[in-house]
């Protein structure tokens, strides 16, 4: 089954259900598994939370959005993300070590493990930070 959906949230931490409950409501229309879907919504959010916390970081308060794009073709799964906040550096992109025991850090760790590649395009002129999430279902 393909398909295409977007919606827009407000920067802001209090937004991250409203991803979650939208991503949970696309990948039922596309009937996958309880594991799957926990995975998938886990990443989204994620890689949410890290637009929120770094690409606004020092922000105290935005009316920007961040634009999530769930499209599923030919059993790929494509997750996008945009937004307006600082540009990323993808070579600064990294989780901290596991031995390291404490909350958070690890957003980007859980992300590679349930997606098959992670990448940042430069190719969306409105907005300044577009990564793509993809996963062979």
């Amino acid at each position: 089954m393909d398909i295409s959906e977007s919606k827009d949230f407000l920067v802001h931490s209090g937004s991250l259900k409203e991803v979650r409950t939208f991503s949970r409501d696309v990948f039922d229309k596309l009937n996958l598994n309880k594991d799957l879907k926990d995975e998938l919504v886990l990443a989204i959010a994620e890689a949410a939370q890290n637009i929120v916390k770094h690409a606004y970081k020092g922000v105290e308060e935005t009316k920007d959005h961040m634009q999530i794009k769930i499209s599923m073709k030919d059993n790929q799964l494509e997750i996008g993300f945009y937004d307006k906040g600082k540009p990323v550096v993808s070579e600064n992109i990294q989780h901290r070590k596991l031995d390291d025991i404490k909350p958070g850090g690890l957003g980007t760790y859980f992300i590679k493990q349930i997606m098959d590649d992670a990448v940042f395009k430069k190719d969306q002129q409105q907005w300044v930070n577009h990564l793509v999430l993809t996963k062979r279902i």
